[in-house]
């Protein structure tokens, strides 16, 4: 594993690479914004002049990219990175894809003698900055052993969901859980302040009590509570509420395909929508809270 290539320097991309480069690995890099690709490179990455460019000579790649089509875009077909690369390569695949396109990614991957992880991520920007991300990992457990230093230079969490595909269903488990998460907290705060609480003082006592969860003890969605939530920054940085919609949108194909009951995540997908056509789409996700305020 002498060299990777890292396909895709967005908000959670750009200080996942940086990361690989603080932990000695030699990183040939792209992306569509040249400055990313730039920015790395003043940091000691090898720039690229595109995706199969980058993955001449590497042993391992790494992408993150923002849907499933840009996945399948970018490895499948004659001119797909799969046919770029060498047999015996190892795929980090750590987008939020759709199961099915991961499978599918999967088996093609294993039909040219690549080895494939489908490995999304929580943790969000700070996480990907800090190193300390979840990676939740679909695929052979022998090719994760393989890959294990490069996740650990990247996070702090590395959990075998299982197969092929297993790992984005992970995913997109995870995030619905905290899209309702938000919502309630959201929900809850601005009723307590319409009844005269003070936010701050409200947001503690649900904290210390059983109404607990990670919105309440990280990412307090009413502005000013936490000084660093993206809330009291305008809603800015953080997880984009389109990303937020385009995960709940994957975890109601999910249950659609098992035939399983999700009443509070299609409630969550819809308020998601809301937000998309008041055109909040770019902000951080906690941006659900203007929902219940007037």
């Amino acid at each position: 594993m002498n060299k990777i290539a890292f396909i895709g320097l967005g908000h959670m991309g750009l200080p996942m690479a940086r990361n690989l480069l603080k932990a000695g690995f030699n990183l040939s890099v792209f992306d569509l914004l040249q400055a990313a690709v730039e920015d790395l490179a003043k940091d000691g990455a090898q720039a690229a002049s595109s995706a199969v460019d980058a993955v001449q000579g590497a042993d391992v790649v790494v992408s993150m990219l923002p849907a499933s089509r840009h996945v399948e875009g970018l490895y499948l077909g004659d001119n797909g990175l799969l046919a770029a690369l060498k047999p015996g390569s190892l795929v980090l695949e750590c987008s939020t894809i759709a199961p099915e396109s991961a499978r599918k990614v999967h088996q093609a991957a294993q039909a040219r003698g690549i080895e494939l992880l489908d490995a999304p991520v929580s943790g969000g920007t700070a996480g990907a900055a800090a190193g300390t991300l979840t990676f939740m990992i679909g695929g052979a457990a022998s090719t994760l052993e393989k890959a294990r230093t490069i996740f650990e230079a990247m996070g702090k969490n590395i959990f075998h969901a299982g197969p092929d595909g297993a790992g984005q269903v992970a995913k997109v488990c995870n995030n619905q859980v905290l899209a309702v998460q938000m919502i309630a907290t959201a929900e809850a705060m601005a009723m307590g302040v319409a009844n005269g609480l003070e936010p701050a003082v409200l947001a503690e006592i649900m904290r210390q009590s059983s109404g607990g969860n990670w919105t309440l003890e990280k990412y307090n969605p009413w502005p000013g509570v936490m000084e660093n939530a993206p809330a009291s920054k305008g809603y800015s940085g953080g997880f984009m509420a389109e990303l937020m919609t385009k995960d709940l949108g994957l975890a109601q194909e999910a249950a659609q395909a098992s035939g399983s009951s999700t009443p509070m995540g299609a409630l969550a997908l819809q308020l998601y929508r809301l937000l998309l056509k008041q055109g909040k789409g770019k902000q951080d996700f906690s941006v659900v809270q203007q929902l219940f305020v007037e």
